[in-house]
């Protein structure tokens, strides 16, 4: 049943929408994220300092905390799944959609800092739901339900127990500590951050998500200088993957050009979020006076995330010729990183694992909450947050196929109704591109 309804929903309208607004985009934006992409590095070290602006959090720690619910399994088990099931032409696929992505993550975080509004704490909130409700008008206030209703139901996978369960399954494997003992911990730990709100949220992954992923680059560096010579060649076998397909090798069963192509870009999505429509959440409560400069800043989430961090992985398993040994998911980074950089590297992957999970859990659960209080207000809070931890020591312990179909399932349910809300508000992002830049 599952499996059905996942074919339907990534089949190919699904990949065309997504693939196909980015590209529409990206053109009427004239491939300004592209071109901009050094602008969008400086904001981001620039946005530490700005702290006088309308808002709850830094330009920086607003990406941060972005980061922090998109840097995660995706970026290490995901890329080896999509690997594993769509060949290494899948990771070409991936690049495809990162760059894509980047315009729509931009137009996400214009608008949703365009159309942000005061909630009644006093907080600045912003999301599909409200460039819907704000942007779009009352007759399509049923769109910006749908959208709140499906992220809410979305992040118990794509944020909850997808990230417990690849935080036990590692270190089962790599440690020998039994899943559920995993999983309790992860929930008292989550449930001691989520106490403090969105600030305390956000100065977590201000200081855990650089510092992981620097320690995560730099290894892969490594292992990329080590086989500097090797490398021409994988590039050669990616790109040749993604428009012929990959033979049967070991214990790779093969992969087809759609398989490449399906997996490459529903991973790349769940890595990346671009279109989803999660991160604009994040991006409307940072402090600032312009939508446009806070989506240069929210663009570079997508580049980090998928063109740098992805890539590192993906390389380092395509390299190691290990996604033919018949693993997936997270152990097959873990092969694959263990092989390669023999002193140390099954360390970098595990522990990279579990703090990328572990903010990724913290990231999604704000998202989660924005979702629910839309929906059902302030009163919602406190049980979402109970249900929230409590399904983490569950999630460590369900069937790992399963978790991953449910979450690209709603995934895409997710996005669907964000893909349609930017579609209809390209022109607000394009005008108020060109006002910023003519200035």
């Amino acid at each position: 049943m599952m499996e059905t309804l996942n074919a339907i929903v990534w089949g190919p309208f699904m990949l065309v929408l997504i693939l196909g607004t980015g590209l529409y985009l990206s053109i009427g934006l004239k491939f300004m994220p592209i071109r901009m992409i050094i602008e969008g590095f400086r904001l981001i070290f620039a946005g530490r300092k700005e702290d006088s602006k309308e808002g709850e959090i830094s330009p920086f720690n607003a990406l941060m905390t972005s980061l922090s619910a998109t840097i995660g399994t995706g970026n290490i088990a995901g890329v080896a799944t999509a690997i594993f099931m769509g060949g290494p032409g899948a990771l070409f696929w991936m690049w495809v959609a990162a760059l894509l992505g980047m315009a729509t993550k931009y137009a996400e975080a214009v608008l949703a800092v365009e159309y942000r509004q005061i909630d009644e704490e006093g907080n600045h909130v912003g999301s599909p739901m409200y460039y819907i409700k704000n942007g779009l008008g009352k007759n399509w206030k049923w769109l910006g339900f749908t959208f709140a209703l499906f992220a809410s139901l979305a992040g118990f996978g794509i944020g909850n127990t997808i990230q417990a369960n690849s935080v036990s399954d590692v270190l089962e494997s790599s440690f020998g500590v039994p899943e559920l003992y995993s999983g309790l911990i992860l929930a008292v730990l989550i449930g001691l951050v989520l106490i403090g709100g969105i600030k305390r949220i956000a100065s977590l992954a201000g200081k855990l998500v650089p510092f992981m992923a620097t320690v995560y680059l730099l290894a892969g560096l490594v292992i990329l200088l080590l086989n500097i010579t090797n490398i021409p060649d994988a590039i050669v076998l990616i790109v040749k993957s993604a428009f012929t397909g990959s033979a049967a090798a070991g214990g790779f069963a093969g992969a087809s050009i759609w398989a490449a192509l399906q997996f490459g870009v529903a991973r790349g999505i769940f890595s990346n979020k671009a279109g989803l429509g999660s991160a604009p959440i994040a991006h409307a409560a940072a402090k600032t006076d312009s939508s446009v400069k806070q989506g240069l800043v929210a663009m570079m989430g997508t580049f980090i995330d998928t063109i740098i961090i992805c890539s590192i992985t993906g390389l380092a398993i395509i390299l190691s010729g290990e996604y033919i040994s018949g693993e997936s998911g997270a152990n097959l980074s873990v092969l694959a990183f263990s092989k390669m950089l023999p002193y140390g590297g099954e360390y970098v992957v595990s522990f990279g694992l579990i703090i990328f999970a572990f903010t990724t859990i913290v990231g999604w659960s704000f998202y989660g909450e924005k979702s629910v209080y839309y929906l059902f207000g302030q009163k919602s809070i406190i049980p979402f947050r109970v249900l929230w931890v409590l399904v983490i020591p569950l999630g460590s312990m369900m069937d790992l196929k399963f978790i991953w179909l449910l979450a690209d399932t709603l995934n895409a349910m997710m996005a669907l109704p964000n893909l349609i809300a930017l579609l209809l508000l390209s022109p607000v992002v394009f005008k108020l591109t060109k006002t910023y830049f003519a200035k």
